[in-house]
């Protein structure tokens, strides 16, 4: 039996809250990064998505997912720009000119699923 459309959507959004739910502090990865590790290769828009969605109470990480290369997505200087880079700063990471060194995949999977890949 398929489930049904409204079902398969909240799969995925549910998918992708378990991916950004499991990163550790000190790390992050990026849109595209979390929907791969969700199952959903080029859905890196969906991830926004869900991260917008996403009820309050669930406490995602939301400021450990970043935009390509490492790049805080909100305009500069705004009031989600600065929250989000001082969230990544009381967790030990160096903000510079709103990007963050990423890790390499391998070693984002290896801190999601305690693996070396």
């Amino acid at each position: 039996m398929r489930p049904k459309p409204g079902e398969a959507a909240r799969a995925r959004l549910e998918a992708i809250w378990r991916v950004v739910a499991r990163l550790p502090e000190g790390s992050v990865s990026t849109y595209g990064g979390v929907a791969a590790s969700a199952g959903l290769p080029r859905a890196a828009r969906l991830v926004g998505r869900a991260l917008r969605e996403a009820p309050k109470s669930l406490g995602l990480p939301w400021h450990r997912v970043l935009g390509a290369g490492g790049r805080i997505v909100f305009p500069a200087g705004s009031r989600n720009f600065r929250e989000q880079r001082r969230r990544l700063l009381a967790e030990g990471l160096t903000v510079v000119r709103g990007r963050v060194q990423l890790p390499r995949a391998r070693d984002l999977d290896a801190l999601l699923w305690g693996s070396d890949g």
